[in-house]
């Protein structure tokens, strides 16, 4: 895990993410001492919304599997979404 404060970021651009991410998989940029941001590569990224996506879509079968579904129509769709607000 890296670190780098945001006045280095300013100070130093992009270069310093470059350097941090040539060894580590993420950089976490501190504000005032807090932790408040994470940068990571464009392959890191891209692997972490693929595991998002095959999350999304197992917990889709799970509920299909379990009955956890509604069949309508989209006009009763609307519906119900409108009867929920």
């Amino acid at each position: 895990m890296s670190f780098i404060t945001a006045n280095e970021l300013k100070t130093r651009g992009v270069s310093a993410l470059e350097d941090h991410l040539s060894s580590e998989d993420e950089v976490f940029i501190s504000v005032r001492g807090k932790e408040k941001f994470v940068v990571v590569s464009v392959e890191k990224y891209a692997a972490l919304r693929e595991f998002e996506l095959e999350q999304a879509v197992r917990e889709a079968r799970a509920d299909y599997e379990a009955g956890r579904v509604v069949q309508e129509s989209v006009d009763q769709h609307m519906q119900r979404i409108s009867d929920a607000l």
